[in-house]
């Protein structure tokens, strides 16, 4: 089953079910938000999550491109991506967390045909301040799917503060052998689908209240879903990722496999990001951009110094246009790519001339690194880059 088939199934099943859909907002928050991006399908709709009404009604369901820059460390695994698509769907008081499992359960099993041998769920097992879900718990055992009680890993927020609940996790196991362990203990099982209960408001002290409405939230990651419904070990196998791994490897060859996955993801990363209308900058959105883009190329230059992102595919940045639906202009990207390149490029040649300097050649201290950063433009990373070059 193709990528686009997964979105066509997940929306027609929740269309069946009386939800409107909506369309999917750009990475980039309005002003005002503390997040820079859109992380997750639920940040847009935070307001009608807590109370507010929604115009299309209490029953949502959509795709929403999401960035998330707490996994770049661990881009290059089998399951993280930066940018990637998320399948949601939402009742905004109006059915329960059971009513949302029992229909997750039949997509599924049903719509996708994954084998009910190979699912596992987990639930809130309860803590000082809130009870077991016991709910989500009967449920799964009525359908007869085992399930793993955890606090934390089924405790949703997003912040210290604001609308939270506890939450049951899907997983598909992915092992060549019969399900083994449970998903805290087996990593072969994969998570791919979330559903909050989201029942409270955490307060600055603490504490936590009713919010006005109880709601549900769903967010199921659709490059994850659909590298196990291909029969893939990696998101980095499924359908989405077939232009890149073909273009990729002979244009800059040697590359082994965690940095083809890193190069790949950043720079597809790269594209979305500029097609939303974000810039390269020292600071916020622009500084995240400019990092993605640095990454990509401190390991290009590793092998070969003369590579350069002026060879990336125009089929590739029109690809990725068009996965995401985005207007932008493949000519736009490669002009922002370019000037990166050059700018970094500067920013060595100076970094190197700098930390040649006696005062710089022992170790360095925190004053040392804020020197460099402030005075001479060198992030910390990149300082430990060249020194360690």
């Amino acid at each position: 089953m193709d990528t686009e088939t997964v979105v066509r199934t997940f929306t027609s099943y929740y269309e069946e079910r009386g939800h409107a859909l909506i369309d999917g907002s750009t990475l980039v928050r309005p002003p005002g938000d503390p997040v820079l991006f859109t992380t997750s399908g639920m940040h847009p709709l935070t307001e009608y999550l807590t109370g507010r009404p929604h115009p299309l009604g209490t029953r949502l369901a959509g795709v929403q491109r999401c960035l998330r820059t707490t996994d770049l460390e661990e881009v290059g695994d089998p399951t993280h991506l930066t940018v990637f698509e998320m399948l949601g769907s939402w009742s905004l008081g109006d059915y329960e967390g059971p009513v949302s499992l029992r229909w997750a359960h039949g997509l599924l099993t049903e719509g996708f045909g994954v084998p009910h041998r190979l699912l596992h769920a987990t639930v809130f097992g309860g803590d000082g301040q809130v009870g077991p879900d016991t709910a989500s718990q009967e449920l799964w055992e009525e359908l007869g799917v085992p399930v793993e009680h955890t606090t934390g890993d089924n405790w949703w927020d997003n912040g210290p503060t604001g609308p939270c609940g506890p939450d049951s996790e899907i997983f598909l196991w992915t092992g060549d052998t019969p399900p083994e362990s449970t998903p805290t203990g087996d990593d072969r099982w994969v998570e791919v689908w979330n559903h909050v209960m989201m029942r409270h408001r955490r307060l600055d002290d603490g504490s936590l209240v009713p919010l006005p409405l109880r709601s549900i939230d769903t967010g199921l990651g659709l490059e994850r879903l659909a590298a196990v419904l291909q029969g893939r070990t990696s998101v980095f196998e499924c359908d989405v990722f077939t232009p890149w791994l073909r273009e990729v490897p002979p244009l800059w060859p040697g590359l082994d496999v965690p940095s083809l996955r890193l190069v790949c993801d950043h720079l597809r990363s790269a594209v979305v990001m500029t097609a939303d209308g974000v810039r390269p900058a020292a600071t916020g959105r622009g500084y995240v951009l400019r990092r993605l883009v640095r990454r990509v190329l401190t390991v290009l230059w590793r092998d070969d110094p003369s590579r350069g992102l002026g060879d990336l595919p125009k089929e590739l940045v029109e690809h990725t246009l068009d996965r995401f639906r985005q207007d932008g202009s493949p000519e736009g990207v490669r002009r922002m790519l370019d000037d990166e390149e050059r700018r970094f490029r500067r920013l060595l040649e100076r970094g190197r001339q700098v930390l040649a300097r006696p005062r710089f050649r022992g170790p360095l201290d925190e004053e040392d690194l804020r020197y460099l950063h402030d005075t001479h433009g060198l992030p910390r990373d990149l300082v430990t880059d060249l020194r360690n070059g």
